[in-house]
């Protein structure tokens, strides 16, 4: 179990830098989440070819479907963060944890935990004292609700399509098929949201390769081990570090001299209460 959540927050500080990516990489969301899965599928396709894991699933169509929900979710996530900030679009993503605690009793039909609500609202009041939204980035703050809710869905149905599968070969076909989602929309997509071009200059295509193998790869198949051993609700909750890390890494790599007011601290004390306490409950049953 301590391995468990090394690995986790490893995934999470991996996760920091995603935001900082998506604002960084010209392309729209659209295109960059289409690249991104690209480009993960293609590594974990090279990963296999010289592994010795089984080459068929046996209910590839689910993992399909898994990865279209991460494929939507990435495109909200990064559609949030262009349309407002890094900053916004992370803060919305702290609503993840309060979707799974609703979703996932639901979903694996069991009764409402009114102690993950509980923490789960921990972490909101410590995420609202850190951020204030602004009315000018409605249309960002909308998006990023969407983009949290797809998020517990796929978590949730992560962890339940998991089994006994190896994680590099969910992570292949979850990748494989969120791709083919959005090669099948692109004409569509594009037709609403046109650009000049579609083909990445060197330093984006530099950014996604990285976004892919270190963001991407590297993170999920932390995130998929995890989920072996962990719920997805701790999972989500403790992944409400992930604004915090965005905000600080932001501060260091691109400059955004954001004033740590005191609000900043005892938010950031509210944050760690919340994943410490659901550490703390889930080592000790």
């Amino acid at each position: 179990m301590k391995q468990a959540f090394i690995k986790l927050h490893l995934s999470i500080l991996l996760a920091g830098f995603t935001g900082i990516l998506g604002k960084v990489i010209a392309l729209n969301e659209g295109l960059l989440v289409w690249y991104r899965m690209m480009f993960a599928a293609a590594v974990m396709g090279v990963v296999l070819l010289f592994r010795r894991y089984p080459r068929r699933y046996p209910r590839p169509a689910r993992l399909f479907g898994v990865g279209s929900l991460l494929a939507l979710h990435w495109v909200f996530f990064f559609g949030s963060i262009k349309a407002s900030n890094v900053s916004v679009g992370v803060v919305c993503f702290s609503l993840t944890g309060f979707f799974t605690a609703l979703l996932e009793p639901l979903l694996n039909h069991r009764r409402v935990s009114f102690k993950e609500l509980a923490f789960s609202l921990i972490t909101l009041a410590g995420i609202g004292l850190i951020f204030h939204f602004d009315v000018r980035y409605r249309t960002g703050v909308a998006l990023g609700v969407v983009s949290a809710l797809l998020a517990a869905l796929f978590t949730i149905t992560n962890k339940q399509a998991g089994g006994k599968c190896a994680s590099s070969v969910m992570l292949f076909y979850e990748m494989l098929g969120g791709f083919l989602l959005l090669t099948l929309l692109m004409p569509f997509y594009l037709y609403f949201f046109p650009v000049e071009t579609m083909l990445p200059d060197a330093q984006d295509a530099v950014c996604l390769l990285i976004f892919a193998v270190f963001c991407t790869v590297l993170l999920y198949l932390l995130q998929i081990e995890v989920l072996k051993q962990i719920s997805a609700f701790t999972v989500n909750l403790s992944y409400n570090l992930e604004p915090v890390y965005s905000i600080l890494i932001a501060m260091l790599f691109l400059g955004e001299a954001k004033e740590l007011s005191f609000s900043f601290y005892i938010g950031l004390g509210l944050i760690l209460l919340s994943v410490l306490l659901q550490t703390w409950n889930v080592r000790r049953t």
